[in-house]
């Protein structure tokens, strides 16, 4: 699966998942039910994926935790706050860029607030260096 499909699938999910449960749980819950959903739908997920990070000469072995790694492709951040503000925004592009730094190089993520009333409404999506054509 190519990025893009694997977004549909975390978009159509978290969709899914937030007209089931509404907004207002903890970030725990919903990121657990996103992966078992994902899974259910036969993506590879890993929760709370350990990313290290080298930086000249220094290795980080825990720089930074993705709430979910789908396929190994996309990176999932699940919140859970009354308003997305740029510092989350910023984050997510900072995992990707750093991922760059490595054999990985993800080159796109997702930012969920689940605490929207509307689950469209807190879909963030964020690109680093994603080819066009996709």
């Amino acid at each position: 699966m190519v990025e893009e499909e694997i977004g549909r699938e975390v978009v159509d999910s978290a969709v899914r998942i937030h007209r089931a449960l509404g907004p207002g749980l903890l970030e725990t819950v919903y990121e657990a039910v996103l992966a078992r959903e994902l899974c259910n739908r036969g993506l590879k997920v890993k929760r709370q994926e350990v990313i290290s990070l080298e930086y000249e000469g220094l290795k980080f072995e825990e720089a930074f935790r993705a709430d979910l790694l789908v396929e190994r492709k996309v990176i999932v951040e699940v919140k859970c706050v009354e308003a997305l503000n740029y510092a989350h925004r910023k984050q997510l592009l900072t995992y990707l860029r750093l991922t760059n730094l490595r054999l990985t190089n993800l080159k796109l993520g997702y930012l969920l607030n689940f605490a929207e009333s509307l689950m469209k409404n807190g879909i963030t999506r964020t690109v680093h260096h994603l080819p066009s054509t996709l």
